[in-house]
């Protein structure tokens, strides 16, 4: 009998499958050690009952499971004799290519471009630039469609409405613009209210209120305002910053969260502008936001199948659909990026006190972005790298160098898969999640490229920076 128990032992091992949150699926199992990521799958979609197989990923101590159980324990020396924690984390079932080549240059700014947006349906590309100017561009000719001309200075902040219909930019001067997409024409006079230039612009999400009215402004100037396109006024102002608000994003549960160079971040709510929570902890200016929910209150209804909506209320109730099974039973949660060269995440609506201080960068961080499916943050320094996080837990994952300048902003693939990123050094870079190595080098720009975005169809990516011109991007 001890003979056998002892057989048993040698060839199994004892794991528990839990979910990237931490909850357990069915109790600890004994497992043959030639089980693979393939048998863990099979598994996976029978404990959790899918009628439809979903793919999976992997993980044991944040290192991904990609040969037989046996190869791994032996190649990391694991101890048996403990339950083997194995995360399973569900992929995309759409794949999006890499985008390997320039398929236009096209000119038209007279200045740098600041600034680079897909719609939500990726459709339609917007651009501001320090002409003054927004234009907009037709995707299938690839040719410029409309010069918007309204601003008196550089249009520093560009953002759709997640329903698609409303284009709204903010300029150097501190005023507001909003456009008609479908004619580039001006819905009416400049927002006036901020006084010094626009940070940041984030709409309501969809799924709160559809057709989209509400957007938020942060400015330079130490406020936020709310303002509604159809009274075509600031509705709330949100005062209590003691410096500039450097960023802005208007969360899926309904509150602002703002961050500012008085080190904090501050949460409202957005019926009477009312202070909700603080968040302290940054020794410097807070200077980037991202939230783990970000890509789906981005595109609101739209994913990357393509599917167009008749209503307003169809939106809504699908965009909500999209939000609920993204986030799942977890909180929502928020990466800040600082001067100090540190990032913190966050769940405001658990506590006021960071989960996790993410260490690492030589220098400060430019732009932080979770990925649509909110496993991953990454980073952009001007340390000269883009580093990847785990984005429930903020441990350190991989560090991605290759760009021998700043790196200004980062966008990621509708699939999760793939990261782009624009430099100082004027090239674009594609990364591969998986391989945690360069998958594509993008030279072409002849100058610092500021801004890059990646279309949420995923067939498309968009770059532009100080040699006004916009590139497009195919695979």
């Amino acid at each position: 009998m001890e003979v056998e128990a002892q057989q048993r032992d040698v060839n199994n091992v004892m794991c528990q499958l839990v979910d990237p949150e931490g909850t357990t699926l069915g109790p600890p199992m004994y497992l043959p050690q030639d089980v693979g990521p393939q048998q863990l799958q099979q598994m996976v979609n029978k404990l959790l009952s899918n009628e439809d197989k979903l793919p999976y990923t992997f993980y044991i101590s944040d290192q991904e499971l990609v040969v037989p159980l046996e190869s791994y324990l032996q190649k990391n020396k694991v101890s048996v004799e403990k339950v083997l924690s194995i995360v399973y984390q569900p992929q995309a079932i759409f794949r999006i290519r890499p985008v390997n080549r320039c398929s236009a240059t096209i000119a038209g700014h007279s200045e740098a471009v600041l600034s680079v947006a897909f719609s939500p349906d990726g459709k339609q590309l917007a651009s501001g630039s320090g002409d003054t100017t927004v234009r907009l561009w037709d995707l299938s000719t690839q040719t410029p469609m409309f010069t918007c001309k309204g601003h008196r200075n550089w249009v520093l902040s560009i953002a759709w409405s997640p329903d698609g219909k409303h284009l709204v930019s903010g300029s150097k001067a501190g005023e507001i613009q909003c456009w008609d997409p479908l004619t580039g024409q001006p819905s009416g006079n400049p927002l006036v209210g901020h006084k010094k230039w626009i940070t940041g612009i984030s709409w309501e999400p969809v799924h709160l209120s559809s057709p989209c009215r509400r957007f938020v402004s942060s400015s330079k100037d130490g406020d936020a305002r709310i303002w509604d396109v159809t009274l075509r006024r600031c509705v709330i102002c949100l005062s209590g910053h003691t410096l500039a608000v450097t960023c802005v994003k208007w969360g899926g549960d309904g509150v602002i969260y703002t961050g500012s160079q008085d080190c904090t971040i501050k949460v409202w709510e957005t019926s009477q502008g009312k202070l909700i929570r603080e968040l302290k902890g940054h020794g410097h200016w807070v200077n980037s936001l991202a939230l783990s929910t970000e890509y789906v209150l981005r595109t609101g209804a739209f994913d990357h199948t393509g599917k167009q909506y008749s209503s307003a209320e169809e939106m809504k109730q699908v965009a909500l659909e999209r939000y609920k099974k993204m986030k799942g039973n977890a909180p929502e949660r928020l990466v800040s990026g600082s001067d100090d060269f540190t990032m913190f995440l966050w769940e405001p609506s658990v506590s006021k006190h960071p989960k996790t201080r993410m260490t690492g960068h030589q220098q400060l961080v430019n732009h932080v972005y979770f990925s649509p499916d909110g496993q991953w943050v990454a980073s952009a320094s001007f340390d000269k790298s883009v580093k990847l996080w785990n984005g429930i837990t903020g441990k350190f994952v991989a560090a991605f160098r290759g760009h021998v300048g700043p790196v200004y902003q980062i966008s990621w693939s509708a699939d999760s898969r793939l990261l782009l990123s624009g430099s100082k050094d004027s090239t674009l870079k594609i990364w591969d999640i998986r391989t945690k190595k360069l998958k594509q080098d993008l030279p072409g720009h002849a100058d610092e490229v500021f801004a890059v975005d990646w279309s949420p169809d995923g067939e498309k990516v968009a770059s532009g920076g100080k040699d006004k011109v916009l590139k497009l991007w195919m695979g």
